[in-house]
């Protein structure tokens, strides 16, 4: 696919990846095998019928090809985009045994620009059922049930503490891997499907959970508020001005547009040399953030190998192209003070590897002596997340040791009623991970609700039936006159 050129596009915001050509996109679909046990399909958290969606494509069908895509996948040009394809659906292909797997990401995304080019969008007949539905955050988790609730009838608002919809999606992603143009479409096609949103608005603090099950008349309630608690090293030298998290330096730069400093007012730390802590994909992002604000250097400084760094490899290549300068096996153990309460620097020690932990990576160990000091001005820790707390500090809801909401199989928490989903239960994970749990979520409020699951197949009849339906469903048929 083809990319802009790494010396222009460290220096704006625009995509990286330019997308496929329709011919690229023809010649790419002839490589899938169509296999008959669609190994493909196992690695897709959703369970997308790839290879229905590819045969689309190459019969040049590709309103069916989305037909199929959004089936089951509510943002095709979102996770086309951003879903780690290599571990996930491409991981499984066929062909990648022994050829480069076949592109289905990038098909995908193909597939969903075409869709919001041509304006298309699959709304099904709604008959209204009465249930009033909210969603606490609006993230991919929050998206996927909101749509999948509105879509069974039920009358749906989404909640959002931020001014702006979309989550992680539009505070935690640049434009340059996710133009918020695109979010935006995507988000407008969930409007198309009746749900409202409503944006600063912060569920906790102008009312509770038990609220809105109670007073506010909600029949049943989704938490997807994410896990964007930024964690700390923890380390001397941690509070000093010049040291932050990715978390708030993305959030200020995409959401809040100090990027386009002095025409929008958010002020925005620019470092001159600035080291990011961490090797994950938000890691990339700061760095490579940092370059577009007008940074000299930036540095990568990571405990482990290359090997061992969680960021996709696409996004490695991708910083290394663009400037930024890898520091592997190395820690930092004390942030240095320039004298005025500022960043002077690093002081880091050297680490090999040992054996295997918990993860399945190898344990960085120190190296005895290895200490030395590293020239900084900006310290960005991007080395994970935790819950944001104020669910469980307003609300009875139970939690588990590490803080994230503690739910059962089938994603009910310990009040009736309140469902949750997405990294606030599971921790940072992929956003096609978060919406499989949305929808997962979603199926457990329909049964909860008792509404009819046009997903799912009838009940094997086993003991008392009405008219051939199990009695247990204590349903009903609407007919309009």
């Amino acid at each position: 696919m083809r990319e802009q050129d790494p010396a222009a596009r460290a220096k704006n915001f625009e995509e990286v990846a330019c997308g496929y050509h329709p011919d690229d996109a023809m010649r790419e679909s002839e490589r899938c095998l169509l296999c008959p046990d669609q190994p493909c399909v196992s690695g897709c958290p959703v369970g997308i019928d790839i290879p229905g969606f590819i045969r689309k494509i190459n019969e040049k069908d590709l309103r069916g090809a989305y037909d199929i895509l959004t089936a089951t996948s509510l943002l095709p040009a979102i996770c086309g985009r951003v879903c780690p394809q290599e571990n996930q659906c491409e991981g499984q292909c066929t062909v990648g045994q022994t050829l480069e797997s076949v592109a289905i990401g990038r098909l995908e995304r193909f597939v969903g620009d075409t869709a919001i080019r041509e304006g298309w969008v699959n709304i099904p007949y709604i008959e209204p059922n009465g249930f009033k539905v909210g969603i606490v955050g609006s993230g991919p988790a929050g998206m996927a049930c909101a749509a999948d609730m509105a879509k069974a009838g039920c009358e749906v608002t989404v909640y959002e503490a931020f001014h702006q919809a979309g989550g992680v999606l539009k505070y935690g992603i640049p434009d340059f891997r996710l133009p918020n143009p695109v979010i935006d479409a995507e988000l407008g096609k969930l409007k198309k499907l009746g749900v409202k949103f409503e944006c600063n608005t912060l569920v906790g603090r102008l009312f509770t959970l038990e609220q809105m099950i109670t007073e506010m008349g909600y029949d049943a309630v989704f938490v997807g508020v994410g896990a964007g608690y930024p964690t700390m090293l923890g380390i001397p030298g941690d509070s000093l001005n010049g040291v932050l998290s990715a978390n708030e330096l993305l959030t200020r730069c995409n959401l809040m547009r100090a990027r386009d400093f002095p025409k929008f007012d958010t002020p925005q730390p620019i470092g001159r040399r600035v080291a990011v802590v961490g090797a994950g994909n938000t890691a990339m992002d700061a760095m490579r953030v940092s370059l577009r604000l007008g940074a000299e250097k930036v540095y990568c400084i990571y405990r482990r190998s290359s090997k061992e760094a969680p960021a996709r490899a696409e996004e490695i290549h991708h910083a290394g192209e663009e400037g930024v300068e890898f520091h592997w096996l190395t820690n930092p153990v004390a942030v240095l003070d320039d004298g005025h309460g500022g960043v002077k620097g690093l002081r880091c020690v050297r680490m090999e590897l040992g054996e295997p932990d918990a993860s399945g990576r190898r344990r960085p160990v120190p190296v005895a002596g290895s200490e030395f000091d590293f020239e900084c001005d900006l310290v960005v820790y991007a080395i994970g997340t935790n819950a944001n707390p104020i669910m469980g500090q307003t609300s009875g809801l139970r939690l588990n040791k590490r803080g994230y909401i503690d739910t059962d199989e089938r994603l009910a928490t310990s009040l009736a009623g309140v469902f949750a989903g997405g990294d606030i239960v599971t921790g940072a994970a992929t956003v096609i991970e978060a919406m499989g749990a949305g929808r997962r979520a979603a199926a457990s409020m329909k049964a909860y609700l008792g509404i009819r699951d046009g997903d799912r197949p009838y009940l094997a009849a086993g003991g008392d039936t009405l008219f051939g339906i199990d009695a247990s469903e204590r349903n009903f048929a609407r007919i309009r006159v």
